[in-house]
């Protein structure tokens, strides 16, 4: 391997952590990185790997890929890790292990798996010259990865080797103890660096084995987490640049010592269990920070700032109560610790890693940030706070009316409903309720943002007539709060719009002019929504599967996004390997919203068109053609800068005029939410095989409003020979 040459690489990490080790990677130098489902995707070369081994605080596994291939049967698994040659990982005397997976595929055994992979990998070498490697499953020279998703088979080497949390310090540990990566998240999500800097302390009132200060103090000492690290996966291996590893060791090392001999000695650590108190002391003193602790026997009720400390950082991992018979008792220990922190930690900060929202609550303190972390296969979540003078007297909340109280039941089944297929799919944006109740009638979105803090936007639907003005804002009120409490989203963070009622009937009242935007993921795209300056967001939620379906088909083919909106849908399209793309949208707002989300996502330059133009006005005026068409209008138009649309009265005229510009072998997407809407399929199969698509595209989510769109796929029919000779590329001018 040319050490100089840039790979592409994985690092994987617990969900909740990817946006976090996005960031982390590219203050390592590591290049195209981007976040996935329990992970980052980046490039680099092999020093950048060997940096990302040795410096991240938040991956477990450092993945270089050697080989991807279908693998819907045991033989062509066989034959698709034969297909590497493996003397270039592996001498013949050498030993490996293999860490097999699989998700929706045929070959659903791990263990049968990595089986056959080690068969694969011994018969070649026995015939290439009868020798073999052994198999070592705790530290073989190298560590195969083998991941099976949909019958497509991703085979890596682990330059990790163990789990990257494993840092080398540890000699003890408590009965559940906290991953060090873990540590690190809450530490960077508390903004302990930040705190640090500032002259704070970093304090923990129920220490356990002391794993958080720990990992505080080595980085506040800028030391690399994986110096005292004796194994990795890439030491055996063939490629390995022992001199190139070498030197990255030796500035770590020094970088260590820096700032080691600079450290300050504000870590201050208690725990009620005695011995606890002294397995943090081992670990404090066999990871070189035991001369910075302050370590004692205390009750958690005891806790307060040391003399002369006057801000910091407050941070713990107190037990969730998974025993049974201990949730019970849950409660009333973080309702303590919320009045220990109200009382005598004004002014500093807190971080919180509870077991659940509820226990959360239970603290009775405002929460600025909320974060979903999981604690090995357990889903937790991060509160930090601010504790400033006005938690000292917590309001007591007023009781919910009865019907608040059924909606808060409602919206928290949902949320359990949905919540592990959301995080299965890795979906950021989400319907949580969807006028569940026809006395709170309101659809309830969820954008997560990249940063991992959710958003709320509300919208209300219109109420009957027979409903008072004053009981429906109440009610709204209502909606607000509850979705917050359930949804653990502070009120800042959440976008209301209610109806008005005046002449012309209901209608929203006076959008904000925030020019507030939020980026949110979408299958791996950041795309950019605005919650408050305009009726829609920006990001249609309805239609997250309609642009899967466009990312899908665009392969090789030439797009066009007729009523393009933000461009969320070209965005997929490029994404999924398109040509080229062009958008079209009549409204300038929209078209710079669009060169924004494009650009987001590194798509930008000739090969990708905004036009502003009205959509039939452009299909008149174009003479390209295009392998895929997204058509998208609205339900009426009634702009003055065009004619007047009506989506059910010119619908066959649109698409008609679409043909033209479709080549012979291409897709129409067409879809549309007017809910009454009537295909004419008399008028359109003289030119086109149509496929309703409808139900397929309607998400998991909003299954409630199975109606809510319609779509259709459009193929020219093969008798039809159309205007153009092309086929799936558009021919340029």
């Amino acid at each position: 391997m040319n050490t100089s040459a840039t790979r592409a690489f994985f690092a994987t990490c617990p969900k909740g952590m990817e946006y976090l080790l996005r960031d982390e990677l590219v203050a390592i130098g590591a290049g195209d990185v981007r976040e996935a489902l329990a992970g980052a995707h980046f490039s680099g070369t092999l020093e950048t790997a060997y940096k990302a081994c040795l410096w991240s605080r938040l991956a477990s596994r450092i993945l270089l890929p050697l080989a991807e291939f279908d693998a819907a049967d045991d033989d062509a698994l066989y034959r698709g890790v034969q297909g590497i040659d493996w003397s270039e990982h592996l001498a013949a005397h050498a030993t490996f292990a293999v860490d097999a997976g699989t998700a929706m595929s045929k070959l659903n055994h791990s263990q049968f798996i990595g089986l056959r992979t080690k068969d694969a990998v011994v018969d070649q070498f026995r015939q290439r010259d009868g020798s073999r490697p052994d198999i070592d499953t705790d530290e073989p020279d190298i560590r195969i990865n083998l991941r099976l998703r949909r019958d497509r088979a991703t085979v890596s080497l682990d330059l990790a080797g163990s789990p990257l949390h494993r840092r080398g310090w540890r000699e003890e540990q408590g009965e559940a103890p906290l991953k060090e990566n873990l540590a690190a998240a809450m530490l960077l999500r508390g903004r302990w660096p930040e705190v640090y800097a500032a002259g704070g302390a970093l304090l923990d009132p129920m220490c356990g084995s002391g794993t958080l200060l720990i990992e505080g103090a080595l980085m506040a000492a800028d030391a690399a987490p994986g110096l005292r690290r004796e194994y990795f996966g890439f030491l055996g291996w063939q490629q390995h640049d022992i001199a190139l590893w070498r030197g990255l060791l030796d500035e770590a090392k020094q970088r260590a010592e820096n700032g080691l001999r600079t450290l300050r000695s504000v870590f201050f650590g208690s725990d009620a269990d005695p011995r606890m108190v002294q397995t943090a002391k081992r670990n404090a003193q066999e990871a070189g920070v035991a001369g910075f602790f302050t370590l004692d026997k205390q009750d958690m009720t005891r806790a307060a700032p040391p003399p002369g400390v006057e801000h910091g950082l407050v941070i713990t991992n107190p037990p969730y109560g998974e025993r049974l018979g201990d949730r019970a008792e849950m409660p009333k220990l973080y309702r303590a610790l919320g009045d220990t922190l109200r009382q005598r930690f004004s002014g500093w900060r807190a971080a919180v890693l509870a077991g659940d929202v509820e226990l959360g609550r239970a603290m009775q303190l405002h929460a600025d940030k909320r974060y979903a972390l999981y604690n090995g296969a357990l889903e937790t979540v991060l509160l930090t706070f601010d504790l400033k003078p006005r938690d000292e007297q917590p309001r007591e909340a007023k009781p919910l009316s009865p019907g608040a109280q059924m909606l808060k039941n409602r919206l928290e089944k949902n949320v359990r409903h949905l919540r592990k297929r959301l995080a299965r799919e890795g979906i950021h944006c989400w319907r949580a309720y969807d006028q569940d109740l026809p006395e709170y009638a309101a659809a309830i979105d969820v954008y997560g943002d990249t940063h991992g803090d959710d958003h709320l936007h509300i919208q209300e639907y219109r109420a009957p007539a027979d409903v008072p003005a004053d009981v429906a804002r109440m009610r709204m009120r209502e909606i607000a709060r509850v979705a917050g409490e359930v949804l653990g989203v502070p009120r800042e963070r959440i976008a209301l719009k209610t109806r008005e009622r005046g002449k012309g009937g209901s209608k929203y009242g006076q959008m904000d002019q925030r020019n507030e935007f939020i980026e949110v993921d979408e299958d791996g795209l950041k795309l950019l929504v605005n919650l408050t300056d305009y009726l829609d967001t920006g990001l249609f939620l309805d239609h997250r599967l309609v642009r899967g379906k466009v990312r899908e088909l665009a392969h090789g083919k030439c797009f066009l996004n007729l009523f393009a909106y933000t461009a969320t849908a070209s965005v997929h399209a490029a994404a999924g390997g398109a040509l080229e793309t062009t958008s079209v949208d009549l409204s300038a707002t929209y078209l710079e919203w669009a060169s924004r989300n494009l650009a987001l996502n590194g798509f930008t330059g000739v090969d990708h068109r905004l036009m502003q133009f009205d959509a039939l006005e452009f299909l008149q005026r174009d003479r390209g053609h295009y392998g895929l068409i997204f058509v998208d209008p609205p339900t009426f138009s009634n702009s003055k800068r065009a004619e007047d649309f009506d989506v059910q009265r010119d619908h066959v005229k649109l698409l008609e005029a679409c043909n033209e510009r479709l080549t012979r072998d291409g897709v129409i997407v067409f879809s549309n939410n007017f809910r009454r809407f009537k295909l004419d399929r008399e008028a359109l199969e003289t030119h086109f095989e149509i496929e309703d698509w409808s139900a397929p595209s309607i998400p998991f989510d909003f299954a409630r409003r199975a109606d809510i769109h319609g779509c259709w796929l459009l193929r020219r029919r093969k008798a039809d020979p159309g205007v153009n000779p092309w086929d799936s590329a558009r021919i340029k001018k």
